[in-house]
């Protein structure tokens, strides 16, 4: 993608950043190459705690089970994108079909307040242009009742329940107007979906014209479902968790909600992805200085110790984590990260009984993914000191009992011949990634029996 395909024109469109392209090019050469404030009170939350949470009030409300996600990160100082009058019009693919759905909006990273004039939400139209929306599915977002809202520096916002029928696999939009300056600041930068933004509110318009696409989640982190029995599997990761062909919906959360889907007593589980390209289980980014990489670091998020409350167990219906972090705490000190930030299988090993602790102390299940290969891989990443601790780590979550189950993610992408690498035919080419092929062999690696 290049600049000018991120900028809008018109007097009144708000300033893209021509640094994108750069941006991407710098990231995906390591990645691909690797309260709510509102003008009236809000109705009280009635979004359940996970199985075996203790009890608490009598819901007023429907439970709700999560059919979408994506997980926030703030941004580089080099990311000054900033929107004004400008309509985002979002698409996300839900995982599990519903009657009545909520979405979940983040400022989560942001310094200012954040100002919505106007949302939507409607499924996508069938045949039509990538921004187009199905007219008589369009439903107005309501917050406490009004339409627009103001959400403070650092909270997230959920909208009203709307009535609105998503079959599984249904890609929706969801379309904010930001009628004010508002900054960039809480992001996905790594959506691999094309979403648009267009001058002025159009949020209702069906086709949008003139909107330029871009490729990153704003302020968007989450859409739920009303649901009789609330099943949430959330995924943590980094970016072979988040990773797929750009609109090809293939990361291997997605073949397994497909697969939920193909099993009428596994319909009600939603899948939820929170995978962060770049991400680490036990260090938040930390670029040298000078390091072309202080450019987008800061979009591979908070360690996976940290943001693991907000974005597994904070999750509506989270009822099973899956987790698969690890082979960035191996490979980014000493290319991206500080020698000093080295780690030892130990040190994950850890990190990963922490993940366990607090998910158990919630009464979730939560299962553990084995790391996958990188031999030979082109960012650096592989060495005989980080072979050996990405095979002591696998052994201790295959045999240790520690993890409710295990997902053998290696097994499932290895080359037999050569069980440190990937299997070619599952290589995306820099020997670290897999292709969707192997999204695939992923996804279909995750034993079903561990959601009945």
């Amino acid at each position: 993608m290049n600049d000018t395909s991120t900028r809008t024109t018109g007097p009144r469109g708000g300033r893209r950043p021509g640094p994108w392209s750069r941006v991407r090019a710098g990231a995906v050469a390591l990645l691909t190459g690797i309260l709510l404030a509102v003008s009236a009170p809000a109705a009280p939350a009635t979004t359940p705690g996970p199985l075996g949470a203790g009890s608490g009030p009598a819901r007023t409300g429907p439970a709700w089970t999560g059919t979408w996600g994506a997980a926030p990160t703030t941004v580089p100082a080099s990311d000054d994108t900033v929107f004004e009058d400008q309509t985002l019009r979002q698409i996300v693919r839900v995982s599990r079909a519903g009657e009545t759905l909520r979405v979940r909006f983040s400022n989560e990273f942001g310094t200012e307040r954040l100002r919505i004039g106007e949302a939507r939400v409607a499924r996508r139209a069938g045949g039509e242009p990538g921004s187009s929306i199905d007219p008589a599915t369009d439903r107005r977002l309501t917050f406490g009742g009004r339409r627009s809202v103001t959400v403070p520096p650092g909270a997230p916002l959920l909208s009203d329940p709307v009535t609105l029928r998503v079959p599984a696999g249904t890609d929706l939009v969801v379309s904010i107007h930001l009628p004010r300056r508002t900054p960039g600041s809480t992001v996905t930068a790594f959506a691999h979906q094309t979403n648009y933004v267009a001058d002025g509110n159009v949020t209702g318009r069906t086709h949008l014209a003139a909107a330029a696409p871009h490729d990153r989640w704003y302020f968007l982190t989450g859409v739920s479902v009303a649901a009789h029995r609330p099943a949430t599997a959330v995924a943590l990761g980094d970016s072979i968790t988040a990773g797929t062909s750009d609109d090809a919906n293939n990361r291997w959360s997605d073949v397994l909600a497909r697969r939920l889907q193909e099993h009428p007593a596994l319909r009600g589980t939603g899948v939820v992805n929170k995978g962060i390209s770049g991400n680490r289980l036990l260090h938040d980014p930390n670029p040298p200085e000078g390091h072309p990489a202080e450019a987008y670091a800061a979009y591979f998020g908070e360690s996976g110790l940290a943001r693991f409350d907000r974005d597994v167990l904070a999750q509506p219906g989270a009822r099973y984590a899956m987790v698969l972090l690890g082979v960035n705490d191996l490979g980014h000190p000493g290319t991206i990260a500080p020698e000093s930030e080295r780690v030892t299988a130990e040190d994950l090993i850890n990190g990963h009984r922490q993940l366990i602790a607090r998910a158990h102390e919630r009464g979730l299940k939560i299962y553990g993914g084995t790391v996958t290969p990188f031999k030979n891989d082109t960012l650096g990443f592989y060495s005989e000191e980080n072979e050996a601790a990405r095979q002591r780590l696998n052994h201790w979550i295959r045999t240790s009992g520690a993890y409710d189950g295990v997902i053998d993610f290696d097994r499932a992408v290895r080359d037999p011949q050569d069980p440190e690498r990937l299997l070619p035919a599952y290589d995306s080419g820099d020997h670290l990634h897999p292709n969707d092929a192997g999204l695939t062999a992923m996804g279909r690696a995750v034993p079903l029996r561990l959601f009945r």
